[in-house]
């Protein structure tokens, strides 16, 4: 069966040609002298650190396609700076997936597993790392190994996954599919606080359906949607392209039907719904922004802009509004802890709306720098926002977001910015399994590690 998609043709790419773009960015990381700042040179970034130190940008523009799709084995060979969005490209053709595919367009193979990502797949297939076969990595030292996870390398192969490029480079992967249907059907289900828990554990059960996230729009109003592969297009399908913006449709409508190429892509089209603090909702400033403009990492790079110029501060300052302390952050919740947590959000941070995305491991590997508990329900909050700084303390909400996280065994994605001191973060992202694997792929520590990345502490 084939699926069919609005996105442009994929980069497809010959092995031979593979092998070519593997052997010159290895020529590029050896030419350079020992202690040089480097960093992949990708078009979009989807992290939330900004000021990095200057660095040395490898090109890694012949490593962005899809080697293959094997619809029998439902696997993939895809190198590693292929975005997700080519990726689906490649295998709704085959009415396949991938069996996590995060929400934004940009965001790539190799840095959703040496990151984390995430969607409403998740309760059954966990995070994208959870799917690889098998990838071939750049280590620190200049040599390409292949690592599985059972072989020579499988402790690299599970400490790769939250390792921010510190441990290594991902350039070739092999990742398991999914199969789909043409349509899915969405059922939005108003629930009230006291059931969120109950209801989550309950939807995430036996009889689950393909997809399940929510959508926090305030205290006391919150929805589950659960999306169900089908068939039949319904009385649509629904188009979030144009002039409608998709999360609004939650509060509108009990039932709703996408494409399977829209149902994935729903979110990106305003990030969200954090494309109305650049008036993109306005139905004026919609009707004028080009279509091919509505897009996360076209927001992304107006945000990026704006912190590097400092005028929406500016801005602020000059209308006497207080400053704004950026608050924008994943972090996963035992489920059974999840009212307590939105209950001391709501207070204290009062940001929304709020995305949750439940999320269970796939299977009963560990993965050491984001230790979770096979078999336990999570459930992901997102919030990507900003709140009025509190004076003489600028980042009190995010610190208060960790010390949340902790108090109720969470744990939060390093995608943007950490506030813990050095002895905390490696108590929760394993400081002796990161060590280990330090001593043995960056012996000379020519990357940063992990903690002087994600903090801006050291070289990064």
């Amino acid at each position: 069966m084939s699926v069919a998609g609005t996105s442009p043709a994929p980069t497809t790419v010959a092995p031979a040609a593979h092998a070519a773009a593997v052997a010159e960015l290895v020529r590029q990381y050896r030419a350079l002298p020992p202690g040089t700042r480097v960093r992949l040179g990708k078009r979009t970034s989807n992290l939330f650190r900004f000021g990095a130190p200057p660095a040395h940008l490898l090109d890694t523009s012949g490593l962005t396609g899809v080697i293959g799709v094997d619809p029998v084995a439902r696997t993939a060979e895809v190198q590693g700076m292929t975005t997700y969005e080519d990726l689906v490209a490649a295998t709704l053709p085959h009415g396949l997936m991938p069996m996590v595919v995060p929400q934004l367009k940009t965001i790539t193979l190799g840095g959703a597993v040496t990151g984390l990502g995430i969607e409403s797949t998740s309760f059954r297939h966990g995070l994208p790392h959870e799917s690889v076969r098998e990838m071939d990595v750049l280590t620190a030292d200049g040599e390409v190994i292949t690592a599985t996870p059972d072989g020579e390398h499988a402790d690299l192969f599970a400490g790769f996954p939250n390792s921010y490029g510190t441990l290594g480079y991902a350039l070739r992967l092999v990742i398991d599919l999914l199969p789909v249907a043409p349509y899915v059907r969405l059922e939005h289900r108003p629930v009230a606080n006291r059931d969120l828990t109950q209801k989550i554990t309950e939807v995430c059960g036996p009889d689950a359906p393909d997809f399940i996230d929510g959508t926090v729009f305030a205290p006391g109003e919150q929805y589950l949607t659960l999306g169900t592969f089908t068939d039949d297009p319904g009385p649509g399908p629904s188009d979030y392209t144009g002039r409608q913006v998709f999360y609004r449709s939650i509060r509108e409508r009990t039932v709703d039907h996408l494409t399977v190429h829209d149902y994935i892509w729903r979110w990106d089209t305003d990030w969200f719904w954090c494309s109305r603090a650049l008036g993109v909702q306005n139905p004026v400033v919609r009707s004028l922004w080009p279509r091919k403009y509505r897009r996360s990492d076209v927001y992304r790079r107006i945000v990026a802009l704006d912190r590097r110029t400092g005028l929406s501060g500016r801005v602020r300052n000059l209308a006497g509004k207080p400053a704004e302390e950026p608050v924008i952050q994943d972090v996963e919740i035992p489920v059974e802890r999840l009212a307590e947590f939105l209950d001391a959000f709501h207070t204290d941070i009062g940001i929304s709306p709020l995305w949750l995305c439940p999320l269970r491991l796939r299977g009963e590997r560990s993965w050491p720098l984001y230790p979770m508990e096979p078999d336990r329900l999570y459930v992901n909050v997102g919030f990507w926002s900003s709140a009025p700084e509190v004076p003489g303390c600028p980042d009190a909400h995010n610190r208060r977001v960790e010390e949340l996280v902790g108090d109720l065994g969470g744990h939060k994605s390093l995608y943007s910015t950490v506030h813990y001191g050095e002895r905390e973060f490696w108590d929760r992202y394993n400081g002796p399994a990161y060590r280990a694997l330090k001593e043995r792929y960056d012996p000379h520590g020519r990357l940063p590690d992990l903690f002087s990345k994600v903090t801006g502490s050291g070289r990064a």
